[in-house]
């Protein structure tokens, strides 16, 4: 008898464990005062997240800080796509799309639970699409480059579609001037569940990760950054010991380099990007969809996400405060007026159930538009010996990280590759994402959401029943998922729980804002908080909420 040899198991200290990693925020901040750290980095997003992760992995004694939580920047407010990047290859960056490709790649197989094959849908019109036939033949050629540099790895090549079958994937659809369209794949993912996976990972692999954990000034031994002073949320300040530190706080980046350097220049040009949320039922796509803007030489891409449609565009120039990003009522109209030209039905202001700004950390001048700007990421080492790292996007995130912690290794004077492009993340090794999603319910949502360690939230479910109860109206989020994240995911108020542990806020902003003292009075008791913490929690997210929705409904016709 003749037998296959079996495929070898994949090696990772954290992909899976027997009992959930459960973080103690008073054990963080001491190991952060009492330690030496052979590499600090400064900034809880995506790229942060990668590096300290690469760092531990190779053996270093790694520790990263964040001034408010995991990816409540740039991190959660990104399209959710890992993507090559079509429009790269109209600007003639092959190489960035192949290595995006690539790195794409990566992601779905180490995150699986997070990354998911996305359909792209391009109709084809008579006028006023984003292509007219004739165009449209051309951009079959990108299409063709895109699968040949590495779009094939997702398993499905681009196609031509019909009528009919444009109008199964989007039977609204305007049809009067639909000559057909071109579809392609991609993938999307929560933004703020892979970042806080990663840095979950981290820690399983000994790396200390603590949120609101802000750097007052940096520590400076003979000319030589060797360290951070930290403000904590709980009025301490500690100081971070480390051989070598890095600075990954995106759009924050010249506010960081210049604790180093006095005579810093800024170098980073932000970039905006805002994303509205509609009921699906009012647009009933089944993919993602690009549609054209009246009168703009833009186009605007419209994503399914469970009971909701996510509209959004990117990159415009931004001049205001990174720590006050919201999107605006003229924006929103914006995106408003391409989805109601490309779709049957009339979306107004009122169907906005949630919105997001975001800004993304262009590097290089004032002159040209930020859309025609290269995304490639710069890495330096300053006089002071601080790594700095911006640009590049979340696709690229990992080999982002790995490439910062190659120059922190020269600093230090010590060898060992990369291991994190084989690495699982916590929950992803031994996941089947068909399996898991044929199963339905209650299991496919945590395991979307958590992987193969979604046992462990049913684990409290079990323990306490009452605990798969819905903590927000007419969302598949559990008050199980509450407790998860204030015992293992260091969430510390109203706001980390409904923005980000979940993304409730975003997809139903109102239901959000009712649910906010039921998650405090869970986070209070978890997290042993008086009476008055919890009020005071409730009523800034309370707060946000309605502050959002000012800016995002002042002047707007009801």
């Amino acid at each position: 008898m003749i037998t296959m040899p079996a495929r070898k198991p994949r090696r990772g200290a954290a992909a899976t464990r027997r009992t959930p990693l459960l973080l103690d925020r008073a054990a963080l901040k001491r190991d952060l005062a009492d330690d030496t750290y052979d590499v600090l980095v400064v900034g809880g997003g995506v790229t942060g997240a990668y590096a300290v992760l690469d760092a531990v992995s190779r053996g270093l004694r790694a520790a990263l800080v964040e001034k408010d939580d995991f990816a409540s920047g740039t991190s959660s407010k990104s399209s959710k796509m890992v993507h090559g990047g079509l429009r790269y290859i109209e600007q003639g960056n092959v190489n960035l799309v192949r290595h995006s490709l690539l790195e794409r790649h990566r992601f779905r197989r180490n995150a699986p639970h997070l990354v998911h094959r996305l359909p792209f849908l391009f109709p084809v019109l008579e006028k006023e699409g984003v292509f007219d036939a004739r165009l449209a033949k051309g951009f079959e050629g990108l299409l063709w480059t895109y699968d040949l540099v590495g779009g094939w790895r997702i398993g499905k090549l681009h196609q031509r579609l019909t009528v009919p079958e444009v109008l199964a994937q989007a039977p609204t659809l305007r049809a009067e001037n639909l000559k057909g369209g071109l579809m392609y794949f991609d993938a999307r993912t929560d933004d703020a569940r892979l970042v806080l996976t990663l840095v979950r990972t981290a820690a399983a692999l000994g790396a200390t990760v603590l949120n609101g954990a802000k750097v007052d000034s940096l520590l400076t031994r003979s000319g030589r950054v060797c360290g951070a002073r930290v403000a904590t949320g709980e009025g301490e300040t500690l100081e971070v010991r480390a051989r070598t530190v890095v600075n990954a706080t995106g759009v924050w980046t010249d506010q960081v380099d210049s604790m180093a350097d006095e005579g810093h220049r800024p170098q980073v040009r932000p970039a905006k990007g805002v994303h509205i949320v509609v009921p699906w039922e009012k647009v009933r796509i089944n993919c993602t969809v690009t549609v054209p803007i009246p009168g703009r030489a833009r186009r605007a891409t419209c994503t399914r996400w469970g009971n909701a449609v996510v509209l959004g565009t990117t990159d415009e120039d931004y001049q205001g405060s990174a720590d006050d990003v919201h999107c605006t009522r003229q924006e929103m109209e914006f995106l408003l007026e391409g989805a109601n030209t490309a779709f049957e039905g009339k979306l107004g202001p009122q169907d906005v159930v949630g919105s997001i700004g975001g800004l993304r950390p262009l590097v290089g001048g004032k002159e040209g538009a930020t859309l025609d700007m290269r995304r490639d990421h710069h890495i330096t080492v300053g006089a002071s010996g601080m790594v700095t790292v911006t640009g590049g996007k979340l696709t690229t995130s990992r080999h982002m990280g790995e490439l910062v912690v190659d120059k922190v290794m020269a600093l230090l004077g010590r060898k060992g590759r990369s291991r994190t492009a084989n690495l699982p993340l916590l929950g992803g090794a031994g996941y089947d994402a068909e399996a898991v999603a044929a199963s339905g319910g209650l299991a496919a949502h945590l395991g979307e959401r958590y992987g193969t360690e979604a046992r462990f939230v049913g684990d409290l479910i079990a323990e306490d029943p009452s605990l798969a109860e819905p903590v927000v109206a007419g969302q598949p989020y559990t008050k199980a998922e509450v407790v998860y994240a204030a015992r293992a995911e260091l969430a510390r108020s109203v706001d980390d729980v409904l923005s980000r542990r979940t993304r409730a806020r975003l997809f139903a902003r109102d239901a959000s804002a009712e649910a906010a003292a039921a998650v405090g009075t869970i986070l209070g008791r978890e997290l042993n908080l008086t009476e008055a913490e919890v009020d005071r929690s409730v009523t800034a997210y309370l707060d946000a909420v309605q502050y959002e929705k000012s800016v995002l409904l002042e002047g707007a016709a009801a």
